[in-house]
């Protein structure tokens, strides 16, 4: 193997050059390149989200989560408790956990049908971050944060909404 930096010769499979040190270990990682594949690799989450999601109490009713998801046209809402985000209550919760009960909407809490302690992206995360947490947990919704603060909702809307206005 050559050596990209003096172009000495290498035994195959060693993990810095014989000659100059220079280290291999990031050499069969893919490198962006241009169009798309640059967009996910390189552009920072904080480029696309949300900011100002939407947001109840724990003790907040479904009934208000969904009203202000209505208002905001929004997939979900974060769920949080004295500034911190505790869970996400998505449209899938809604379809998945409340299920047949019977209850009224108003009376059964938001934390109750929530997604607890929910993956999340730093705003300097990139695209590809996001979207492999997404791909990974199946969610449509990433909360974003900055030093431990959330400050915006990243979807898969506005991941394919940031290609389209970034590739044509």
């Amino acid at each position: 193997m050559k050596c990209p930096a003096c172009g000495s010769e290498n035994i195959e499979g060693v993990d810095r050059c014989d000659d100059c040190l220079h280290p291999f270990r990031d050499l069969d990682v893919p490198q962006p390149k241009e169009g798309i594949q640059a967009h996910l690799m390189l552009d920072p989450v904080r480029n696309l989200y949300s900011a100002y999601p939407a947001s109840v109490n724990m003790e907040d009713s479904v009934a208000h989560a969904i009203d202000l998801m209505k208002q905001r046209s929004a997939g979900c809402v974060n769920v949080m408790k004295e500034g911190k985000l505790m869970g996400i209550l998505s449209e899938v919760d809604l379809l998945f956990k409340q299920g047949t009960d019977t209850r009224d909407l108003s009376q059964i809490p938001a934390s109750e049908l929530m997604t607890p302690n929910p993956e999340f992206v730093n705003e300097d995360s990139t695209i590809a971050e996001a979207l492999h947490l997404m791909s990974l947990g199946g969610y449509r919704h990433l909360p974003v944060m900055r030093e431990g603060t959330l400050v915006g909702i990243v979807s898969i809307k506005d991941v394919l909404r940031y290609l389209k206005e970034n590739l044509l």
